[in-house]
């Protein structure tokens, strides 16, 4: 529909419309007040055309509340809604609020075919355009004959469509010129507008995109943002009204690792009270067998582009990259994860994720360090400081000491320089303790504990056999238990009196359970005593007054089942003791102590159930159970003693 089709139609409808009958109708909602204006003029709501008055609002907590008010007509003609309705009718249908609120506005072109106009409709809470509004921009402009009958209905109408309303006298000399100027990519244009001068016409929108794209621009055309120029103009500066599609390169592949790729990135914690325990660095990652260490993130394709002149812009696709495989790891099924083999500390060396199944400290366990929590082994370099703990799925190797620390291993634990636990260092292995001595320290070994320079003032626990040999393999005071043997250059000292006890012969496991459980029961005993004896008392109080306070009597409860709880917990562990009592009755293994030099008197040996003190040097002796009783023979060499000779023989040597 050209602009005269569209001033004839307009006039048509203006002419019906002189004699349309115009109501006003309200309502708690725009449906609502809709529905009443149909109602009043007993047509159809699709063949309503209505203008907003005033917009209603919902009110905030009873209050503000204010109707929805239209002013409305019926459509003319019989015509059903159709193409035409656009540029009448408003569409309706929600009455959520407009969140832009924009005024009405009207805007004046100097055609060939005349002088037109348009006036839109405000938008949200925005202000409609006045009739002086709009004569005051037509006067701006050279028009004459002006019919102000339509500048009043284009007003009141506010369709948004151009519509005729005077002539002007053309000067086509003086007419706006344009000119399209494209990049050198050919990926976006611009337009450079010259204003009209006396006499010269204003381009349409169709006039500014019809040479737009006589300069090839096809592609990416801002059709809105050109009639939205056309309307308003901007004079000689560069307007954009096309951008081409550029390509997107496909992002390359790359890894997403589940571990953290910096070591040196120390992540400390908060302890219970606030403070960072300095102790607990968390530098080792550990991870277990099959973990998942790693994806990769496949390469994307490119997504092809393309310039205002409608040529193809190619994309390039990512990258692809190889996985970053090392040791002890392994591709899963889908070709993009990878596992690992074995449970240990993960590694990014060079690029490659490794697990290594030992984790070195280069020098002391310490504040640089922290504590160790490995599932692999550990080998250190130096030396374990006070107060810090090295805990392994594996074996712990320390080049240097053990001082007042704690260490705890599922594999063996060996220590070049000794142990020096200052009363309280604890050392624990379910396998062997190969150490250079023991010293104030308190070990237990599910095998072996193998001492070259002795055992001092400790509490040794070995539930195989506790094996000093060496030059100064003595063992001086302190608790010495072993489940089959003890076995040592010298026991005891002639000058220390400090108490040196050997004990052996049964199942030490059996043994240390029944020696704690007896504590327990013992304690559990002198409980139940004392508050047998003040449940006595409350209810001698109770049987002499009839009855107790109420606090009293809330006592009585509570001390009554803490009696029936206690006495459950014993008689669970008496039942454990017995079973405990036949387990070391029935594996008891023939155990002895040995001295290849001498046993000093004051030693206490216990073998089984025997006991015996030493009252006088003996020397080369063996002491074993024979009928009931503790005997001394001469000495016997230790089982496995050429092996344990060789073992110990490389440890001194290294």
């Amino acid at each position: 529909m050209d602009f005269i089709e569209l001033q004839e139609k307009m006039k048509e409808r203006l002419e019906e419309d002189r004699s349309v009958n115009t109501i006003e109708a309200e309502g708690p909602s725009l449906e609502t007040a809709v529905a009443e204006a149909a109602a009043l003029l007993d047509v159809p709501v699709r063949r309503l055309e209505y203008e907003l008055v005033e917009r209603g609002f919902p009110g905030f907590l009873g209050t503000g509340k204010k109707p929805w008010k239209i002013r409305a007509y019926e459509r003319s003609g019989t015509e059903e809604a159709g193409e035409d309705e656009d540029f009448f009718a408003e569409e309706f249908g929600s009455e959520e609020p407009v969140i832009v609120d924009r005024d009405g506005q009207c805007f004046v072109l100097l055609t060939a075919n005349g002088v037109m106009l348009k006036v839109t409709l405000p938008e949200g809470n925005g202000r409609r355009v006045s009739e002086s509004q709009t004569l005051k921009t037509i006067n701006a402009r050279p028009v004459k004959n002006l019919d102000t009958e339509m500048v009043s209905r284009a007003v009141q109408g506010a369709a948004g469509i151009y519509i005729k309303i005077a002539d002007f006298d053309q000067n086509p000399a003086n007419d706006t010129a344009v000119t399209v100027e494209l990049d050198e990519q050919e990926m976006r244009a611009w337009i450079r507008v010259t204003p009209p001068g006396p006499g010269g016409r204003d381009l349409t929108a169709e006039e500014y995109l019809s040479e737009i794209k006589s300069s090839r621009v096809y592609f990416g055309l801002k059709e809105d943002a050109v009639t939205a120029f056309a309307d308003k103009p901007v004079y000689r500066e560069a307007f954009l009204v096309a951008e081409g599609q550029r390509p997107v390169h496909g992002r390359d592949a790359y890894i997403q690792y589940n571990f953290e790729t910096q070591p040196n990135r120390v992540r400390m914690r908060e302890g219970v009270n606030g403070r960072v325990d300095f102790k607990q660095l968390n530098i080792i990652q550990n991870v277990v067998q099959d973990y998942v260490l790693a994806r990769k993130i496949p390469a994307e394709a490119g997504v092809e582009g393309k310039s205002i002149t409608a040529e193809r812009r190619p994309a390039n696709d990512g990258k692809d990259i190889s996985l970053p495989l090392g040791k002890n790891v392994h591709v899963a099924e889908d070709g993009v994860t990878i596992l690992s083999d074995i449970n240990g500390q993960v590694l990014l060396v060079d690029g490659k994720i490794n697990v290594e199944p030992t984790y070195l400290v280069e020098g002391n366990v310490g504040l640089k360090t922290g504590n160790i929590d490995f599932l692999g082994n550990v080998m250190v370099t130096g030396n374990v400081e006070d107060g810090f703990f090295i805990k392994a799925a594996g074996n712990i190797e320390i080049n240097g000491m053990v001082e007042r620390a704690s260490l705890e291993a599922r594999g063996d634990i060996l220590i070049h320089q000794g142990i020096a636990g200052k009363g309280s260092g604890v050392i624990r292995t379910e396998r062997s303790i190969w150490a250079k001595f023991i010293e104030n320290s308190n070990v237990t070994s599910g095998s072996m504990v193998v001492v070259n320079d002795g055992i001092v003032n400790s509490r040794v626990d070995a539930f195989g056999r506790v094996v000093v040999r060496g030059k100064r393999a003595n063992i001086v005071g302190g608790r010495i238990r072993a489940t089959q043997e003890i076995t040592a250059k010298a026991i005891g000292s002639p000058t220390s009196g400090t108490e040196t006890v050997c004990e052996v012969g049964y199942d030490l496991r059996a043994k240390i359970r029944f020696d704690r459980l007896s504590e327990e029961k013992k304690t559990a005993e002198e409980e139940l005593e004392e508050l047998e004896r003040n449940l006595q008392t409350l209810l001698n109080i109770k049987k002499q007054r009839k009855n107790l306070p109420e606090e009293e009597e809330k006592q009585l409860r509570e001390m009554t089942e803490n009696r029936q709880s206690l006495l459950r917990a014993l008689q669970e562990k008496n039942n454990e003791l017995a079973k405990l009592k036949e387990v070391l009755a029935t594996s008891l293994v023939p155990g002895r102590v040995s001295a290849s030099d001498r046993v000093y008197p004051g030693v206490k040996i216990a073998i089984r159930d025997a006991r015996e003190d030493v009252k006088s040097d003996y020397k080369a002796v063996t002491f074993v159970l024979e009928d009931g009783l503790i005997r001394a023979r001469n000495y016997e060499e230790p089982e496995g003693d050429d092996e344990l000779g060789r073992a110990l023989d490389a440890d001194t040597a290294n």
